[in-house]
């Protein structure tokens, strides 16, 4: 017949307040209150029918059997550490976490992310959005793409894309009594702005030789690129895009570049990853990938 196992919860109140010769340090070390290590501990000693610790003056001290005990005790929970981590280590190597902006993520990346994963059904990709810098170690991302110029500290940047900044809008608005057909027009048009970029408005009004103060005219805002050029699609305005954002939608048909006017941006797409982990395989595989994915449709509208 075999023997019941003690609670789990008693072991390691049991283990750490050995470790530390102090409830108070071991609840502390577990989060829970000192009451809660002594319950514990009381409860531990009923099942296994001795006691563990002497309790003298505010100090502790094991008993003969606890010392006996302990070691066993402490090693068993080793070997579920090492097991654990070994477990998280093999799902780790078949996930790869890619952290980008929202709009490229729905502009750009996740139309390709498809053919990635027929390749190679053994890594599954998951893409999380964000607008800050990432710190990979804390919030467990593989990689990034990044906008900038490549110069970021404590990781490995490889060039991607370049964009340019052209307005785009619903062939809608081509037609009619305000049809838009020079940039001068733009005057009788709403324009679309993304929060973050709103200088880019100013810029390209400027290289059209047109009044910055154009930008300034009530428009529509957006915190994101995908909603600003969605806006434009449904024909409420006039977006300022950049490239890999609109080459979809252009191909087919859903938004125009009215003018000629394009405006080459001086930073830059960068596939990033920490200089430590950069060459792991599936980091370098999902990297050379995209790097070749790039190049290939470079080559394919050349």
């Amino acid at each position: 017949m075999a023997i019941g196992l003690p609670s789990l919860n008693g072991l390691r109140a049991f283990e750490a307040a050995a470790r530390h010769l102090s409830f108070t340090r071991a609840a502390a070390e577990l989060n829970v209150t000192q009451t809660a290590i002594s319950h514990q501990i009381r409860r531990l000693e009923t099942q296994l029918g001795l006691r563990l610790f002497h309790r003298r003056n505010r100090a502790l001290a094991l008993t003969p059997e606890a010392q006996a005990y302990l070691p066993a005790v402490r090693a068993a929970f080793e070997d579920l550490r090492e097991a654990t981590e070994r477990l998280r280590r093999r799902e780790r190597q078949s996930v790869l976490t890619v952290s980008t902006m929202a709009s490229l993520a729905a502009k750009w990346l996740l139309p390709r992310v498809a053919g990635f994963q027929d390749a190679n059904p053994g890594i599954e990709v998951r893409l999380t959005a964000s607008t800050h810098l990432v710190d990979f170690r804390r919030e467990e991302i593989d990689m990034a793409i990044r906008y900038g110029h490549g110069s970021w500290p404590g990781v490995r940047a490889d060039w991607l894309m370049s964009e340019d900044i052209f307005p785009v809008c619903s062939p809608a608005l081509l037609q009619g009594e305000r049809a838009l057909k020079r940039p001068e027009d733009l005057a009788q048009h709403t324009l679309i702005h993304n929060t973050g970029l709103r200088e880019d408005w100013q810029l390209w009004l400027t290289a059209a030789g047109l009044p910055a103060a154009f930008a300034q005219k009530r428009g529509l805002v957006f915190s994101e690129s995908f909603m600003a050029l969605q806006a434009a699609i449904d024909g409420l305005g006039v977006a300022l895009a950049r490239t890999p954002f609109v080459e979809a939608d252009l191909r087919e048909g859903r938004l125009i570049a009215p003018f000629d006017l394009v405006l080459p941006d001086k930073a830059g797409f960068y596939v990033v990853a920490p200089e430590e982990t950069a060459d792991t395989p599936k980091i370098k595989l999902f990297r050379d990938w995209l790097v070749a994915s790039v190049v290939k449709e470079r080559g394919a509208r050349a």
